[in-house]
């Protein structure tokens, strides 16, 4: 079932051109000058339950603008959105019941309280029964370690403290969708992989839909099952990420070393990028777009003692993606 229907998802801001200089103000003041600015324009995606899909973009492409209008702190200017059944600006008082958000540069954990209080009071804010409470508490320390400072003050942890308790904040309550805006941003290496395990749980045993927003692609390739793109406002990619780098990322090589020293090396489909001996390089030709698609080639015709394959990595795939877009919009 879907958890998340966005329809035609449109917001436009309205702003006041300010003039220059002492008369421009005047008037800017007696007669102003509105200028429409569309954050996002006519979106549309959904979201099953049990699964993570991350919305990317650049910087200003719409991503904080359409969580904000999925967790119902904005209303869309046209279009439709449903959260759980339930269009979240309409309905905002129920909606919070249904859903988690984590903002990495922000908590909704009290500065001086220590952890555990405040965790407390959001148990008696939703009406958590206090044996469900501590179950869910128990679990949420396996998994990240909670009770090794949950006695600290919140003001006095690090950030991936911070960070894990404020996931646990935001599902205390049970809630059928999480959104992530950058999670796990600030964090050293040890803290992500611990946070990505959590997420890994959350989608795959408990069945939370979740969407993430990041710009850290290894979050992205080792979490991510379905990418969702956005730029200048509009959705302009959706798909896995083997589709993704099949569009955007297809600069491969494949490195094998044959059996034999052929003095010609060809195979249909593909381009030989070095030949040196044994040892040749191909890459994408007219008939292959995959690198299985290429090994299957090359097997087909040559005995290999060896390969390697080299891909772009998802940092020049997402680069390459949005040079693409622009492209497209200039």
């Amino acid at each position: 079932m879907d958890a998340i229907i966005a329809r035609d998802l449109t917001k436009t801001f309205h702003t006041i051109a300010r003039r220059p200089g002492f008369v421009g103000g005047l008037k800017s003041l007696v007669a102003p000058a509105r200028i429409a600015k569309t954050a996002v324009d006519g979106v549309s995606f959904s979201v099953r339950e049990g699964e993570l899909l991350a919305l990317l973009g650049p910087n200003g492409a719409g991503k904080s603008t359409t969580i904000k209008m999925l967790t119902g702190i904005l209303v869309p200017t046209s279009g439709s959105v449903h959260v759980a059944g339930i269009e979240p600006h309409r309905d905002r008082e129920r909606n919070a019941r249904t859903i988690g958000a984590v903002f990495g540069q922000r908590t909704q954990l009290w500065w001086d309280l220590p952890a555990r209080d405040s965790l407390a009071i959001l148990r008696d804010i939703f009406g958590v029964e206090a044996e469900e409470y501590r179950r869910r508490l128990s679990e949420f320390d396996d998994l990240l370690g909670l009770s090794e400072f949950w006695d600290t003050r919140i003001r006095h942890l690090s950030l991936g403290q911070r960070v894990r308790c404020d996931l646990a904040a935001a599902l205390i309550h049970d809630p059928k969708i999480v959104f992530l805006d950058e999670p796990t941003i600030g964090m050293d290496v040890v803290v992500k992989e611990q946070v990505r395990e959590f997420l890994r749980h959350q989608v795959e045993r408990r069945g939370r839909a979740v969407v993430l927003t990041t710009h850290d692609m290894t979050e992205v390739n080792r979490l991510a099952e379905r990418i969702v793109l956005i730029n200048h406002g509009r959705l302009f990619f959706d798909g896995s990420l083997t589709e993704l780098r099949s569009r955007f990322g297809a600069t491969w090589q494949v490195h094998v070393t044959l059996a034999d020293a052929p003095a010609e090396v060809a195979v249909p489909g593909l381009r030989v990028l070095r030949h040196d001996g044994p040892r040749v390089a191909f890459g994408p030709g007219e008939g292959a777009t995959t690198t299985h698609e290429a090994l299957r080639l090359i097997i087909e015709r040559y005995a290999i003692s060896d390969l390697t394959i080299e891909e772009n990595d998802l940092e020049d795939v997402m680069r390459e993606a949005y040079l693409h877009r622009e492209q497209v919009t200039a």
